[in-house]
């Protein structure tokens, strides 16, 4: 089974020898998004709010270029600078997910790319 690349203007570019994401089967597995806007590339102003709040909305891009939305999402990672930002992160994610939220792991990290505060990826399930 081919795996096809998922590519979308709707979210960052990939800034290193990586794709948005890669469909292999029934299976979307999403690169890890951080708080870039996609139409400036840089990181967008404001804390841990504001980054998780672009980060959950980079994820959708992905996800709709995909033919699919948030709600399709099984798996997802956290990696945190600061746990001390595990509430905030938590009620804005939290928010992004109607009913059966996915499964999910989450980590403090000692440094992110471009020095953000929050990275996520995921897998999603295409039914």
């Amino acid at each position: 089974m081919p795996k096809k690349i998922i590519a979308t203007a709707e979210a960052p570019q990939a800034i290193g020898p990586y794709s948005q994401a890669v469909q292999a089967g029934p299976y979307l597995f999403l690169s890890g998004q951080i708080a870039l806007d996609p139409k400036s590339g840089e990181v967008v102003a404001g804390g841990v709010e504001e980054q998780t709040r672009r980060v959950m909305q980079n994820l959708q891009g992905v996800l709709s270029a995909a033919g699919t939305s948030l709600g399709a999402v099984v798996k997802c990672t956290i990696y945190l600078k600061s746990m001390a930002d595990f509430v905030k992160v938590n009620e804005i994610y939290g928010s992004c997910f109607d009913e059966s939220p996915p499964a999910r792991a989450t980590v403090e990290v000692s440094c992110l790319p471009k020095n953000v505060l929050v990275e996520i990826d995921a897998i999603a399930y295409l039914e």
